[in-house]
């Protein structure tokens, strides 16, 4: 079936992007765009020259400044809550994609109109893939070989995923409690409670530089801030999921092996382990975060 037997086309799906710092992105991923005719930008108050590269690589893209970091699925929910076209494509600064590969995907979702959640397979920038499907850690342990072919999973990472909107408005949106990681893996959650399919295309790969959409002179301070907010969002999934007991043992558990590891980081000291494994420690700490989250 071709893509003109179906209406499939780029203009029935908005990409959606948030940034933070990502200027050191915005050339590539303007020009990977620039077939795109619905393109959102949220921005999480960068304080580098965000606005003026999307200005200058993305002239067509709606901007839509926050006045602080809320968030990566705080500002996801704010542009997906505008979104007019059937489809939305939720994509990393630091994913590398072309309109071909989205056309697939749209393809594959008018090929399967129940589906909430289509996601290619995301490749390292040496060629690896990454693991970005799964099923849900709550449920069982996946193992085996990866996909050979399209096949429904139980998690996507949300690097890039193409939403179903009239699915995924039934499902809702991200869980803003969620600052920074682990809200791809609550979607995710009520996605397949909900009994909603997720499929993954395999043939269909993008490139993804983990790790690459935060830049800035002093990536240390964004390495501590990605520990402290993975370390709090994974106690967080835990006592949604499996109870704040749960959730208190597994704090104890992740925090000793943390204080463990301090001392051996510090022997030979690499700035963005060293930062990293502060900012785990000290979400961990957090007085607030352990009223809020963890109180019985």
């Amino acid at each position: 079936m071709s893509s003109g037997d179906h209406g499939a086309s780029l203009n029935q799906v908005t990409v959606v992007v948030v940034t933070f710092n990502s200027a050191h992105c915005l050339e590539v991923l303007g020009k990977a765009l620039a077939r795109f005719p619905h393109v959102m930008v949220v921005d999480n108050a960068s304080h580098d020259q965000t606005r003026e590269a999307v200005r200058l690589h993305m002239p067509h893209a709606q901007w839509i400044g926050n006045e602080r970091n809320t968030g990566f699925g705080a500002a996801n929910n704010l542009a997906l809550r505008r979104v007019e076209t059937p489809f939305a494509f939720l994509l990393n600064p630091d994913c590398e994609v072309i309109a071909d590969d989205v056309m697939h995907l749209l393809e594959a979702a008018y090929a399967n109109p129940g589906f909430a959640i289509i996601v290619p397979q995301l490749t390292q920038a040496s060629g690896a893939y990454d693991v970005n499907y799964r099923w849900p850690s709550t449920e069982w342990t996946s193992r085996g070989p990866g996909a050979q072919g399209p096949c429904c999973v139980g998690f996507v990472c949300g690097a890039a995923m193409l939403f179903n909107m009239a699915v995924m408005r039934d499902v809702g949106f991200f869980d803003e409690s969620f600052f920074l990681y682990y809200e791809d893996d609550d979607l995710c959650k009520r996605v397949f409670d909900q009994k909603k399919q997720m499929l993954v295309i395999p043939s269909v790969q993008v490139v993804h530089r983990s790790r690459g959409s935060v830049g800035g002179k002093h990536r240390w301070r964004s390495e501590y801030w990605r520990g402290y907010h993975h370390a709090q969002s994974k106690i967080r999934f835990a006592a949604k999921y499996e109870g704040v007991r749960h959730a208190q043992a597994l704090r104890r558990r992740v925090l000793g092996l943390a204080l463990l590891a301090l001392p051996i980081r510090l022997l030979v000291p690499v700035p963005r382990h060293v930062g990293r494994l502060a900012g785990r420690i000290s979400g961990l700490l957090s007085s607030r975060f352990v009223r809020e989250v963890l109180s019985d």
